[in-house]
């Protein structure tokens, strides 16, 4: 999952335009991009254009859900679960137990739509709201249905009255540059993808490939969009260069021809089991985004 596009659900004219960006992952929103009153109207849209068009879409679904307190989660699982999405993204989530709650209640419209236990994966956002993000820890072995952890700005800013979350260079502040290593460190520890928040000015494409560059160099192995446009530059950014993968092939080849010792020399320098991992995951990502390893 390298770019995650947001599209909001009651509108099929952006449905098609954002199906046809080439992300990897395209987030039919029923949440914050709709209006209340628009809400029935994005189920019955998007479970339509989905079922419609689902032997035609590449890039895998997922559904951002309404978040568990507002009691509209239930009616989001009801409509969109019969078309099969691969996953849904869970707003506002404050602790594993979150995950777990909504795994439960996919499991019976799983069953209710003749799908097997666990088909469909969780993303939730993790720092939108201060609880969430001082249990960010707790994801750790919550659900087997957890593919990666995000974080959030925008609910976060609003929930701590913080007037803006970035400063007058266009840097996260104090408050959110915590959320967001908070989210690195909690994928770790559950061992699952770091995907990196969203860049609401769209226009600044300089900035925005600037911020995509800084999140993979700091383990983040995706990035979210609002934009299609967005699409090409974080799947680039995200990408591991040729340069980067053949480096990482020859360390992973130099350490098995090695037996898997603790430490190997590759050119007068020295490699240690870190430098493997990191190799491993970069090959991983490299397989992931179709190069061939």
């Amino acid at each position: 999952m390298r770019s995650l596009l947001f599209v909001p659900g009651d509108s099929e004219r952006k449905l098609e335009k954002g199906f046809g960006a080439g992300a990897d992952v395209v987030i039919v929103d029923l949440e914050d991009s709709v209006a209340p009153q628009n809400k029935a109207t994005a189920r019955v849209v998007a479970a339509r254009f989905i079922a419609e068009r689902r032997g035609q879409i590449g890039s895998a679904i997922y559904i951002r859900v309404n978040d568990l307190s507002t009691g509209l989660t239930d009616d989001d699982l009801a409509a969109l679960v019969p078309v099969k999405p691969d996953g849904v993204m869970l707003p506002k989530s404050n602790s594993g137990q979150d995950v777990q709650q909504l795994s439960a209640r996919l499991r019976v419209r799983e069953a209710e739509n003749g799908l097997s236990d666990a088909t469909i994966k969780i993303v939730p956002i993790i720092t939108e709201t201060p609880a969430g993000v001082l249990a960010a820890a707790s994801y750790a072995g919550a659900s087997a249905r957890l593919a990666g952890l995000t974080w959030g700005a925008e609910d976060l800013s609003a929930a701590v009255g913080a007037r803006t979350a970035r400063d007058e260079h266009g840097r996260y502040t104090d408050v959110f540059r915590h959320a967001r290593l908070t989210t690195i460190l909690a994928a770790g520890a559950a061992e699952v993808a770091a995907i990196d928040t969203v860049f609401p000015n769209f226009r600044d494409m300089a900035a925005f490939a600037a911020e995509c560059a800084e999140a993979e160099r700091d383990g983040f192995t995706g990035k979210m969009a609002i934009h299609p446009d967005q699409v090409p530059v974080i799947n680039a950014a995200f990408t591991p260069s040729a340069e980067a993968v053949k480096r990482s092939a020859a360390i992973v080849a130099a350490f098995e021809a090695a037996g898997n010792p603790g430490v190997i020399g590759i050119d007068g320098k020295m490699f240690d089991r870190p430098h493997l991992r990191l190799a491993e995951r970069l090959l991983a990502r490299a397989k992931a985004a179709g190069i061939s390893v």
